[in-house]
């Protein structure tokens, strides 16, 4: 399934960055067979699964208005096992999302957390974080995931494996039950 499918600020910032046709990995997140489920995807590093993630949100992110909901909550939740991970895919969801005027907000440890609360308080649309820096801000109710329709675990088993389980269901846990959850990881 081509780029063309998606809404058009997502298809012009894949086409300014030289994306003509997807990945193999991306045209599995777009095959209508995938549309509204939950995923679990694994594939090699380097295979444009940061982009695939993104376009999986994009068609129902915007809904049938075209464009991204007009809430101070978000509407999708990146988790990353490491800062330097979260960090990246804020920057890919940022040019990928960026014509379509969304609001990114990442939440890592290491960084100004008053900042990260000041972006979560004037509204997010898509915020990536790593589930430590996630969990306090959930705790401290800076961070309202009522609304979530998305949740993708970036590096899900590494998470697993670097003992993250009991954040990511503190945190997922404040998630409606009819998110989608798309679970990545690397072969």
């Amino acid at each position: 399934m081509p780029f063309s499918h998606l809404p058009a600020p997502i298809s012009e910032a894949l086409s300014a960055r030289g994306y003509a046709e997807p990945t193999a990995v991306q045209a599995a997140v777009l095959e209508p067979e995938a549309r509204g489920r939950d995923l679990i995807v694994s594939a090699r590093t380097g295979s444009g699964k940061t982009v695939a993630f993104g376009v999986a949100m994009a068609n129902e992110l915007f809904g049938d208005r075209g464009m991204l909901p007009d809430s101070y909550s978000p509407s999708a939740l990146v988790i990353a096992p490491t800062r330097e991970l979260a960090l990246q895919v804020s920057e890919e969801l940022g040019w990928l999302y960026g014509k379509a005027g969304a609001r990114i907000a990442t939440c890592v440890g290491g960084m100004n957390i008053a900042k990260e609360r000041r972006a979560l308080a004037n509204g997010a649309d898509i915020v990536v974080g790593t589930p430590g820096r996630l969990r306090d801000h959930v705790e401290r109710r800076a961070l309202d995931l009522s609304e979530i329709a998305f949740v993708v675990l970036d590096e899900a088993d590494e998470m697993l494996d670097m003992g993250f389980r009991d954040d990511l269901e503190a945190i997922l846990d404040e998630t409606p039950a009819t998110r989608r959850t798309l679970l990545f990881s690397a072969t």
